[in-house]
């Protein structure tokens, strides 16, 4: 029996794991974890999630040890997640299976990786971390003895799918990032099996999510460049709202030590932002006389989201960071030199299929000499779940040597 009685009360919309829309594939249901718990355990146990622990959030690991990855970031953003679910009534494992599942998609190398590979792969449709996210959880994680994939349920789907909004107008048309080249192919497969209802908002505990990813990229990335010294504290001070919070800090604890100050710098900003969305949140559902889940997916906007002032902060912090951090001469050479590394990897596959592991040379293998697409893609999986140090690793069997990324 699937069971409601491991989740404390939740607010009516809500998402509920004992109502779930179910699975692609039926299974039995657990007799101690709700649906969407089991899709957590899932995410956390699966081969994608534990290669984050070696893929870059903007540092490369080798860089230092107390940088984040894509593994310590989603850990963070699963923590804000839960507690912005909490407050809201909302259900606080959904949201928290979520936040950790948003990041599976992503390539080695940040979003250089990323970038390369649409490039590459543009005569084939592209690529895009979220569908590859969605491709990682319904095909190519390989576990289970009676299906591929993890076997989510419904509500986990959408929400890794649409947690930034819907990808369709009411007329089918797609939004956003996607109006000009369409949706990508794996979600467009996906949908035709199992409708995600692509025109809808998703839960409340996805929005939750995407807020979370948010906040957490804001104040850490402020935090790993300031350790790293790409930032300091007068670059800091151009941006006022952090300014005013550095001002504080200062008047409270004179003559603090540089890593606290940064501490305290980073988790009031958390703070604020965390407030502020569940005060304005609460609003905007109050507001909206929301009622259900499907109440949540029917509206025009989020219902989870910032005040207009603090979106406006939002927004100063994110060209600050653009401007003084991710535009570093060294972040630039290293963007550089990875740029590099996944071209050479992904013309060497693609020309040579032999040259990848004997698993995926013989997936390949199968394939007809007509379907480029196909080998294309097959290669594009393989080099986008590499961790940073295996494709400078795989870069240095192929061609004796690898860039130093530091």
């Amino acid at each position: 029996m699937n069971d409601s009685s491991f989740t404390p009360p939740r607010a009516p919309y809500a998402s509920i794991a004992a109502r779930s829309r179910g699975r692609l594939l039926s299974e039995a249901s657990s007799p101690t974890r709700t649906d969407f718990q089991r899709d957590r355990d899932r995410i956390i146990h699966s081969t994608a999630f534990r290669r984050l622990a070696h893929k870059t959030q903007v540092f490369v690991p080798h860089e230092g040890d107390h940088f984040r990855t894509r593994l310590t970031h989603s850990i963070e953003v699963g923590q804000i997640a839960r507690a912005l679910a909490r407050a809201l009534g909302l259900d606080d494992d959904l949201a928290e299976a979520l936040a950790l599942a948003h990041d599976l998609g992503h390539t080695p190398f940040g979003h250089t990786g990323e970038d390369v590979l649409d490039e590459l792969m543009s005569p084939y449709g592209g690529f895009d971390h979220n569908a590859q996210a969605l491709r990682i959880v319904t095909k190519l994680e390989r576990r289970y003895a009676t299906f591929d994939g993890l076997n989510l349920s419904w509500e986990t789907l959408e929400g890794l799918v649409k947690h930034n909004g819907p990808l369709l107008r009411k007329d089918g048309t797609p939004i956003a990032r996607y109006a000009e080249r369409g949706l990508p192919v794996a979600i467009l497969e996906y949908d035709a099996v199992n409708p995600l209802n692509l025109d809808t908002f998703a839960s409340g505990e996805a929005q939750a999510a995407a807020l979370a990813d948010d906040i957490a990229y804001n104040a850490h990335d402020i935090d790993d460049g300031l350790r790293a010294e790409i930032l300091d504290f007068q670059q800091i001070s151009e941006t006022d709202f952090l300014r005013d919070i550095g001002s504080e800090i200062e008047s409270l604890y004179p003559g603090l030590d540089k890593p606290r100050i940064i501490h305290e710098l980073v988790r009031r900003l958390i703070t604020h932002f965390i407030e502020d969305a569940i005060d304005e949140s609460k609003r905007r559902l109050a507001t909206a006389k929301v009622e259900s889940v499907e109440d949540i997916r029917a509206q025009l906007e989020p219902v989870v989201g910032f005040t207009e002032a603090t979106t406006s902060v939002d927004r100063m912090i994110k060209s600050f960071l653009f401007e003084h951090m991710y535009r570093h001469p060294d972040i630039t050479r290293i963007r550089s030199d990875a740029n590099d590394v996944i071209i050479n990897l992904f013309r060497s596959f693609f020309a040579e299929v032999e040259l990848m592991p004997k698993e995926w040379a013989q997936m390949a293998a199968a394939i007809g000499p007509k379907q480029e697409a196909r080998r294309a893609r097959l290669v594009c999986d393989y080099i986008a779940g590499m961790t940073d140090r295996f494709a400078l690793a795989e870069h240095r069997r192929l061609f004796d040597v690898a860039p130093d990324l530091r």
